[in-house]
């Protein structure tokens, strides 16, 4: 197939143009949001290929992958065709609802001719998603093999926009962290991070994905801070590299970590003392990530990703066959 898909989201773009298809990137002249290209931080495989905007009705698209409500109109725009009506659509919500979450309705909740994809059961759950068609898709994470040696005694912590996301990635309680065991925290914009909190944090900007794997496996535990979202795949990478997990008890992160990977729980002190008890036990920790990594493996394997979306665009493709 031919997919078209914006660079919105790094990592699962990372394991979805894993799959046998040939992958669409828009670029735009500026590389902004609406046309990054590929991935500069991340491996992408060389049948993920950049297209300018402006040649993309050239191309003969067989279904568009859409990730951001306005994406719809871009590819009007862009290809002549209506997702939907005139081009097989799914649309994949990364995102957990915000607002009054009861009661958030999707804005496809009206339209039953794009497949809406959640990322986890508990999007599923949350999200009010009306008469679309709906499909659960669970990440899938390419395996970074197990590298984990804790000879840091610290905890190590991804998230971008720390201070931009603030109570949603959990910032204001890295100062509880921090005075339980050493913190060292990766992402975008975490450089200004230790003198707006007034931490001595450890900070890495924004490192290829490679380095931070290499880097973040030598901590001794990871730290999950989030009360809101998705579901981090830094979480299911941690895992995988053999990292044991100290995770707020929120969203998916209750499904992602089974018990003997590590502590889940929405009792700062719970978490506090398990980051503690983590570092001053080298040995516990390591046989935590073991398991932490045996659970990522068997759930959020690449292998099967990959067929569930197969099946389902194959699906979509069928029944969205222009004419039917």
């Amino acid at each position: 197939m031919r997919i078209l898909l914006w660079h919105v989201h790094g990592s699962w773009a990372t394991a979805f143009v894993r799959g046998g298809h040939d992958y669409l990137v828009p670029v735009v002249p500026d590389r902004g949001p609406d046309g990054r290209g590929r991935a500069l931080t991340y491996p992408w495989p060389p049948n993920a290929r950049e297209v300018p905007w402006d040649r993309l009705r050239e191309e003969d698209v067989d279904v568009v992958v859409l990730q951001r409500p306005h994406e719809a109109d871009l590819a009007e725009h862009w290809l002549g065709r209506r997702p939907g009506r005139d081009l097989p659509a799914v649309y994949v919500e990364h995102n957990t609802p915000a607002g009054a979450v009861p009661h958030t309705r999707h804005h496809l909740a009206d339209r039953d001719d794009v497949t809406l994809v959640h990322v986890t059961h508990f999007n599923d759950l949350f999200w009010d998603s009306g008469r679309a068609p709906t499909r659960v898709i669970e990440h899938g994470v390419p395996d970074p093999g197990h590298r984990y040696t804790g000879d840091l005694p610290r905890a190590g912590v991804v998230v971008n926009e720390p201070v931009r996301r603030g109570r949603v990635a959990g910032t204001d309680l890295l100062p509880a962290f921090a005075r339980a065991v050493p913190l060292d925290v990766f992402g975008m914009e975490v450089t200004g991070l230790p003198g707006r909190l007034g931490l001595p944090l450890g900070t890495f900007e924004n490192p290829p994905q490679e380095a931070m794997h290499t880097e973040l496996a030598r901590r001794r535990v990871y730290l999950h801070p989030y009360r809101w979202t998705s579901l981090g795949l830094a979480l299911i990478e941690a895992m995988l590299l053999g990292l044991p997990v100290v995770a707020l008890a929120g969203t998916e992160a209750v499904e992602a970590v089974p018990p003997e990977a590590g502590v889940v729980s929405t009792r700062l002190t719970t978490l506090t003392a398990a980051l503690e008890d983590f570092v001053a036990d080298p040995a516990r920790a390591a046989q935590a990530g073991k398991a932490a990594r045996a659970a990522a493996l068997t759930r959020y394997g690449l292998a099967r990703f990959l067929s569930d979306w197969d099946l389902l665009l194959r699906e979509v493709l069928a029944y969205r066959k222009p004419g039917r």
